[in-house]
């Protein structure tokens, strides 16, 4: 059985238990095929430095099903480490890996993630393939990073996006045409799927009238949740019934909380921390709209996931959204525009929607996105004689 080594920081963690799941869903379906082991680069910052959000070191007695993975501590400063980071990391997990013995590592993000991954593939002489899943092309937060993400891209064996517009990207900073491909995510069908709204709304409280709209998702202010309440607050006036859920944890919550207080929205926006994936199926069943004001994606799951749960979806067209979603199934709006948002949100609410229809428009499983870039991972170590 052929062994990949997937060196990766995004992945589910004992810190963040519901990150990472792209990769995990993939590579939970790659690990009966291959033999799969993720090593998890984290940094570990001193007490000093040590940001309110990793106060402690995470316990390696956490685990998800299906695949194996071990975290690898390594030290770091905020802001100040980034350059080095990647470095760092590679050398966090050299030792581990090489015993391992892979046929190919594969990373899913680009830095630090993916230099690392590429210098231990250096070190081992084995091929190194990585997974960009948005932010790693979209947010690059200095210049160093940008450089370190250039030359990731140049060298990497071969590169898989997530979305036709992310490998576009991907190609204007160093990526090379003839060694990259799309290949987009899928979900869980077992569990996205069309149920009745009625029996949801019962389980979460809501009333049979009301107007849902929903967004599940990091509470983070470019997801476009300040102009999110700022279209509640234009929409609530002649829509009485209307209530925004907007579920999920995140850096911005105060943020957010300011704007709900600013535009008077405490009543019909709602905060709800994150959940299972079980539950936000619950939340996607109760809901009329689902909405994705972002400013900048990837190939959201969130999106697919309300697809196929035969729910509308109003979002932005950015990244890859405009590649899975067409007017049989949602609206488009520009980024940034409350009230290009509010009018859109109101013409879903008022349409009759085919929820048959638009599961049906996305029914991508996590089986079939993991053969795809499986597909590309057997021609890459074809191509170096494994």
């Amino acid at each position: 059985m052929r062994r990949i080594a997937v060196v990766t920081p995004h992945f589910p963690s004992p810190m963040a238990p519901t990150d990472g799941r792209h990769s995990y869903e993939t590579l939970r379906v790659l690990s009966k095929t291959y033999k799969v082991h993720v090593f998890y680069p984290r940094p570990a910052y001193s007490e000093f430095w040590k940001p309110g959000n990793l106060k402690k070191l995470c316990s390696d007695k956490f685990q998800v099903p299906g695949v194996s993975v071990s975290y690898h501590d390594y030290r770091a400063i905020p802001l100040l480490s980034r350059p080095f980071n990647g470095a760092v990391a590679a050398a966090s997990v050299l030792r581990d890996v090489r015993a391992f013995d892979p046929d190919l590592i594969l990373s899913f993000s680009l830095y630090p993630g993916g230099y690392a991954a590429l210098q231990v593939g250096r070190e081992l002489a084995v091929p190194v393939v990585a997974v960009a899943v948005g932010s790693d092309v979209h947010n690059i937060p200095d210049p160093f990073t940008r450089m370190h993400t250039r030359d990731v891209l140049r060298k990497l064996d071969f590169l898989v996006t997530v979305s036709e517009d992310l490998r576009r990207r991907a190609l204007t900073l160093g990526a090379r045409a003839e060694a990259s491909r799309t290949v987009r995510g899928g979900c869980d069908l077992s569990v996205f799927r069309p149920r009745d709204r009625t029996e949801a709304r019962n389980r979460l409280g809501i009333e049979t009238g009301t107007e849902a709209v929903l967004y599940v998702g990091r509470l983070d202010a470019r997801k476009g949740l300040r102009e999110l309440v700022h279209a509640a607050s234009l929409l609530q006036p002649t829509r009485s019934q209307l209530h925004v859920y907007v579920v999920g944890d995140g850096p911005d919550r105060p943020l957010i909380e300011k704007s709900i207080r600013t535009y008077g929205a405490c009543a019909f926006v709602h905060l709800v921390h994150g959940c299972s994936f079980q539950e936000v199926s619950n939340w996607l069943a109760a809901a009329d709209v689902f909405t994705l004001p972002s400013y900048m994606e990837g190939c959201p799951n969130t999106v697919m996931e309300a697809l196929a749960c035969g729910r509308p979806v109003v979002a932005t067209s950015v990244g890859g959204i405009p590649e899975i979603l067409n007017e049989q199934c949602g609206l488009l709006i520009p980024p940034r525009d409350s009230h290009a948002l509010a009018e859109a949100l109101r013409s879903a609410l008022e349409r009759d929607w085919n929820s048959a229809a638009i599961s049906s428009h996305w029914s991508r499983n996590w089986a079939v996105s993991a053969k795809d870039l499986g597909s590309t991972l057997e021609s890459v170590m074809r191509e170096n004689n494994l």
